[in-house]
């Protein structure tokens, strides 16, 4: 074996490895894809949401899909990140118009007496609120530039990743980003 092969051999095995393992059903390498990402995915979703809680049951979501699709998906590049980000933005879409469902059918049921979000919203940090008013105003997007900002402003995906998983060029990329932007600026009333 030459010195070149041994080094090559030394070290993590990159994603589109691990991801035929896994395709294989290897729960060894399953978990070693779930160590790698868990930490950006559970990111992401609690970006997505602004809730802890939410971010973990994306987490495990995200992580499930992954396993019980195992072997049909395929890598756009050397990571499984951009994947995983857009089965973690699908989930939370498909929960979010649930919930939505959910409360409107709860409405015509029973009204229920108005709460007093004072407290809440008093308990919550600035970041928080922040981050709340963006998710809002990125929900307002059209969805070509919801799935930009899904994608590149709050899931950090490369421009050249968000082109491959969505089919356009680069530079659409980039356009749509700069679009988006300035379209949350307006949204948020933020002069930047």
């Amino acid at each position: 074996m030459t010195e070149t092969t041994e080094r090559a051999d030394v070290g993590p095995p990159p994603d589109p490895r691990l991801w035929e393992q896994i395709a294989q059903g290897d729960h060894a390498a399953f978990t070693e894809l779930f160590e790698r990402h868990a930490e950006a995915v559970w990111n992401y979703a609690y970006r997505l949401t602004a809730s802890w809680s939410q971010a973990e049951d994306l987490l495990s979501a995200t992580f499930l899909t992954a396993w019980r699709t195992r072997g049909e998906a395929r890598l756009v590049r050397d990571s499984a990140l951009p994947w995983l980000y857009t089965v973690t933005a699908n989930r939370a879409r498909t929960e979010w118009r649930a919930s939505r469902r959910a409360l409107r059918l709860v409405g015509r049921l029973a009204p229920q007496p108005e709460r007093d979000h004072a407290d809440d919203v008093a308990a919550r940090t600035d970041a928080q609120r922040r981050l709340a008013q963006v998710v809002a105003a990125i929900a307002k997007l059209p969805p070509s530039e919801r799935e930009i900002a899904q994608l590149c402003l709050l899931g950090d995906v490369s421009t050249a990743d968000a082109a491959a998983l969505l089919g356009i060029t680069e530079s659409s990329v980039r356009s749509r980003v700069a679009r988006t932007r300035a379209r949350l600026r307006d949204l948020t009333g933020e002069q930047a």
